[in-house]
């Protein structure tokens, strides 16, 4: 076979023994239980799979290419010795989805009919151009015909389909999130290099779905498609992309590194034929973030995946190490849950504003979140093509925080301490509060596309924005609220600096700290008043946020709250269907400004990531990260200076 042919006979044997005992250690559970699409707790970078580690086996010290130890100190040349957090698992694209570990490898073997630039844009990767039907359905794709797998057989429309249908099969064994897509998706190859898909319905972000690893068909055909988990393709994998496999490396029966180099093939492509000058990259496992700054002392790597927010004052003292900061695709917002009536009261537009003036944001971050994170101003994402930085989000100001508040229409009943316990303990009397008010109008001079279109019928949501009056006032019993957050000192700390500013306008707030399994369950089961979560995009480059904020995700999506605000749902779903792209930068500006405007969570920070690196290396550098491993979108131009 072709596939055997790359390997001399004393590598392949060696390579046999270690995927045997690697797969004897990693049996398959990805299918029993996917984590969601979107982080929602604010945790450091972490290994998320469901697989259980590996468990070692006694008496065995595998290795197929020894690497430098803490004894022999790394001399800089052409090889790039990085120390990733994690373990490596399946390096196989469509099941690396939640292991960052694996995700890392896996985006220098392999390659997408799509891709990113530095602003979050999608550009073509194996396709060559693609056109889009009048109806916004049928998307039709030209591949390159200059594109070889690592083993010399050539990229076809076969790779694709066969791709894709793996994904919609009933028994994939990957991320439930990735099946429950393709499954609507109709794909077929109308000839070599020509593929067509068909959508149920338009879908903007549909070509950044693409961006996902292509599988070589002439290598898996015929796989049983609920055993792809355990096959050996996983830890040996062939693709397209800049680099391919050259030897694992195994410690106690455990995988703890793999090394890259070149891929020939690649080097026969116009984009791989300059630059490259790492001719190998080696990654090599720790279990804990220390762990790998500790191995960057001692010599054993010479870049660290991430540093982590206790290491970055150590990390930024060693000398020789250079530190690259980027926004995580994540944001930290403060929702409510506009659905628990014990706090019917944030439904009220004017309450909202009031607390969202009473914080102040900047200073809150700059306070508690120094170093790891900066004050956010906007839920989408700075850096991307669809973030607006003009718009006008409520400043911190107490006086506009009274009036507002002052404004809102609540009214107390003065209630014995005894009364509170037999009359529900604090449950509000009377009609619930819709919160409804006039429509708030977008930037001076700017006419809002969703409102025409919402008005102009055919093909746009049939619901049309009401005017509601103002809300008579009503008694409350108590104005009371808990705010939920992840256990986390700085986050902790934050929070009672929120609950603090509140307090002045008259409400009662307090604090609860818990585990970031509970705030998870927390969250899903709508059991909160209001809460800290970190919202991720991740791996998405697209800055659709339906997931989060539209009024149809309570309870399926990532709408933890309820939040129940109908022009902002338009204006997402407008965005979303708009296939051409040609007003999605018009939608979003018009959604960022109605969020400000009506205030429906608290934005406050974006999680930033650091990235180590000897500071020899040059060429590195970050911009817009749909992942951590879009810090390798440049590693074409890094090199280590003589």
């Amino acid at each position: 076979m072709l596939k055997g042919l790359r390997w001399p006979l004393a590598v392949l044997v060696l390579a046999s023994v270690l995927l045997v005992l690697a797969l004897a250690t990693q049996p398959d559970k990805e299918s029993e239980s996917d984590p969601p699409p979107a982080t929602t707790t604010p945790a450091p970078p972490s290994d998320t799979s469901t697989d259980p580690p590996p468990q070692p086996e006694p008496e065995s010290d595998t290795q197929t290419t020894p690497l430098p130890t803490a004894d022999m100190p790394l001399t800089p040349d052409n090889v790039l010795v990085e120390g990733l957090v994690g373990e490596i698992r399946k390096l196989n694209p469509l099941l690396a989805v939640y292991n960052p570990v694996d995700r890392d490898i896996v985006s220098l073997i392999f390659e997408g009919l799509t891709a990113t630039n530095d602003y979050g844009e999608i550009i073509p990767d194996l396709a060559e151009s693609w056109t889009l039907s009048a109806d916004g359905l049928q998307y039709i794709f030209m591949l390159r015909d200059d594109v070889l797998w690592q083993d010399g057989m050539p990229f076809t429309a076969d790779d694709v389909v066969f791709t894709m249908e793996l994904m919609s099969d009933p028994q994939f064994p990957g991320p439930v999130a990735l099946h429950e897509f393709w499954r609507t998706v109709e794909v077929d190859a109308l000839d070599e290099r020509t593929v067509r898909f068909r959508l149920t319905q338009p879908l903007a972000s549909f070509v950044d779905q693409l961006r996902i690893g292509i599988l070589p068909v002439h290598v898996l055909e015929g796989v049983v498609v609920s055993e792809l988990g355990q096959h050996p393709f996983n830890l040996d994998p062939i693709g397209t992309g800049p680099y391919q496999i050259e030897a694992l490396t195994a410690s106690n029966g455990q995988i703890d590194g793999i090394q890259l180099r070149v891929a020939p093939v690649y080097r026969q492509r116009p984009e791989g034929a300059d630059g490259y000058l790492l001719d190998r990259v080696v990654f090599r496992t720790y279990p804990t973030p220390q762990a790998a700054l500790d191995a960057y002392r001692q010599g054993e790597v010479n870049s660290i995946s991430f540093i982590a927010p206790d290491q970055q004052a150590v990390a930024g003292q060693i000398p020789g190490l250079s530190l690259y900061t980027a926004v995580e695709p994540h944001v930290g917002v403060l929702i409510y849950n506009w659905q628990r009536e014990a706090i019917r009261f944030v439904r009220n537009p004017r309450v909202r504003l009031a607390l969202a003036h009473a914080v102040d944001r900047e200073g809150l971050v700059t306070a508690h979140l120094s170093g790891r994170a900066v004050v956010a101003d906007s839920p989408l994402l700075p850096g991307s093509w669809a973030y607006e930085s003009d718009t006008a989000w409520p400043v911190y100001d107490m006086a506009l925080a009274q009036a507002a508040w002052d404004n809102a229409n609540l009214v107390f009943d003065e209630v014995p301490p005894e009364a509170e316990a037999t009359e529900g303990a604090g449950e509000p009397a009377g009609e619930p509060d819709t919160g409804a008010e006039e429509p708030a109008e977008g930037p001076a001079g700017e006419e809002s596309p969703a409102e025409d279109e919402a008005t102009s019928g055919e093909g746009e949501p049939s619901a049309e924005a009401t005017e509601e009056p103002t809300p008579e006032p009503e008694a409350l019993l108590r104005l009371a609220l808990t705010i939920l957050t992840l256990d986390d000192p700085a986050l902790v700390a934050l929070c009672d600096e929120v609950a603090a500013s509140w307090e002045q306008l008259g409400l009662s707030v307090s604090v609860e700290a818990v585990d970031a399994e509970a705030l998870q369950a927390r969250l899903e089961d709508g059991d909160f008043d209001a809460a800290l979560v970190e919202l991720s995009f991740e791996p998405n480059a697209d800055p659709d946020p339906f997931i989060f904020w539209h009024q149809g995700q309570y309870q399926t999506g990532q709408n933890y709250g309820g939040m129940d605000d109908q022009r902002i749902s338009e204006a997402l779903e407008f965005a979303r269907r708009d296939a051409t792209g040609i007003h999605r930068q018009i939608y979003y500006r018009r959604f960022q400004a109605l969020f400000a405007e009506r205030a429906p969570a608290l934005v406050l920070y974006y999680p930033l990531y650091i990235y180590a690196a000897d500071s020899r290396l040059a060429g590195v550098q970050l911009g817009f990260l749909s992942s951590p491993s879009d810090r390798f979108r440049h590693i074409q131009e890094w090199a280590f200076e003589r």
